[in-house]
């Protein structure tokens, strides 16, 4: 009996997903709930189990764009592992396997064992990279995607190098490499590429810009933090500053936290911050729900789950979607001062860039401070200028002030 798998619904707004990779081969003995495939929407990854234990075929490729409802693949149940095609050295006793032999078998291949992950593996194959070269940062050994990123094919930087230096001594001209390689663009990068030009479109998006003396935060910081790690168990970084304080300024500037829907502007009386994060597949923004009402420490707690999540690619499009206002940290990359897009449908977001020791004036002095520029890029439809430039100087009082976020003022 066959068995059709199809793509299932992953969400309201989702209408295609994209097969990333397939787990499993065409041919393939499944067990039923095992994981066969891996699809990408533009939110998220999702995998694809087997419905019932029998033999895959497929009927999708990979790379393959596919709406909602339509045939991946088929399974043939009631029917034996075929002969010489089960990647499972016993695969024909796997019916008859006790549940701790069937677990010690998982244990035995999983990706802590020091085997990369699915994705992993296609990233070295691609890279012709043998596994068994790279060092795994995961847990027990495990060769994560991020390793595979990172991972530089030695033997192949050897030969380039040699072959010149031999056609040289022999007096050969030889051309430099002149290689080309083309990817289709991921669900998620096509996606991202749409609305940031549909932004860039339909808002009229203007950036203002200020500087932040974070000389309190960072004394304030390295006077608690042991203390702050050893009773929350987080470390306390600057995000939960910036966070408490764009809370706070959104209580004077409702504006800033407001949308747009058709003809009617929509105000919120909850902070839901969007924290922008760089993940393998691109730029993801999970959601800190009602972050007016948590403590740095929940902040910081919260912060540091979505980001794992996000590096791992097991970001729910709950947790991306629905924020009001977002806040973009480039300065860990190194950025001085940038202009950031506005994560649609919200009205403004908050770049942060890197502390830098400069000269500043103080009290009639020239002295140093470490100095952060920070800018708010908004869509002028709904905030005007008196509002965005209010917002920003009140988020620089917080910020160079942080006993104003404890007492309201």
């Amino acid at each position: 009996m066959s068995l059709v798998i199809k793509v299932p619904p992953v969400g309201e707004s989702i209408s295609e997903v994209t097969l990333s990779q397939w787990i499993k081969k065409d041919g393939d003995y499944v067990e039923m709930d095992e994981i066969i495939a891996e699809l990408e929407s533009d939110k998220a990854t999702f995998e694809l189990t087997a419905e019932k234990a029998g033999t895959l075929k497929t009927m999708a490729k990979e790379g393959d764009t596919l709406e909602i409802g339509a045939a991946v693949c088929s399974i043939e149940t009631g029917a034996n592992p075929p002969a010489g095609k089960s990647p499972a050295p016993a695969a024909p006793k796997t019916e008859a396997q006790s549940p701790l032999a069937k677990v010690e078998d998982a244990k035995a291949s999983t990706y802590a064992s020091g085997a990369p992950s699915p994705s992993a593996a296609k990233i070295l194959a691609e890279k012709g990279i043998n596994p068994a070269d790279v060092s795994g940062s995961g847990v027990g050994g495990r060769l994560t995607k991020e390793d595979a990123m990172k991972a530089v094919p030695s033997n192949k930087a050897e030969n380039t190098v040699s072959k010149p230096s031999e056609a040289t001594s022999k007096g050969i001209a030889v051309a430099e490499s002149r290689e080309e390689k083309r990817e289709k663009m991921s669900s998620l990068r096509k996606t991202v590429a749409r609305r940031l030009v549909a932004v860039k479109n339909e808002t009229a998006m203007l950036t203002t810009f200020n500087e932040v003396d974070m000389q309190p935060i960072m004394d304030l910081r390295a006077k608690y933090k042991d203390k702050f790690k050893e009773k929350h168990g987080v470390g306390l970084g600057f995000m939960s500053f910036f966070t408490k304080a764009v809370c706070e300024a959104l209580k004077d500037f409702p504006a800033i936290n407001a949308r747009i829907e058709g003809e009617e502007v929509v105000y919120s009386d909850f902070a839901d911050i969007s924290i922008a994060v760089s993940a393998p597949k691109g730029l993801v923004v999970p959601v800190i729900r009602n972050a007016e009402s948590k403590t740095p420490a929940e902040i910081e707690a919260t912060v540091v789950e979505l980001a794992g999540k996000a590096r791992d690619n097991k970001l729910t499009i709950e947790e991306m979607t629905g924020g009001t206002f977002t806040i973009t940290n480039g300065g860990v990359f190194g950025s001085m001062l940038s202009t950031p897009i506005i994560n649609a449908p919200q009205s403004a977001i908050l770049g942060m860039h890197n502390i830098v020791e400069r000269p500043v004036a103080l009290n009639g002095q020239v002295v140093i401070r470490p100095i952060m520029y920070v800018a708010l890029s908004y869509d002028h439809r709904i905030i005007d200028g008196r509002e965005s430039v209010g917002f920003l100087v009140r988020v620089k009082q917080l910020l160079e002030d942080p006993a104003r976020l404890l007492l309201g003022v």
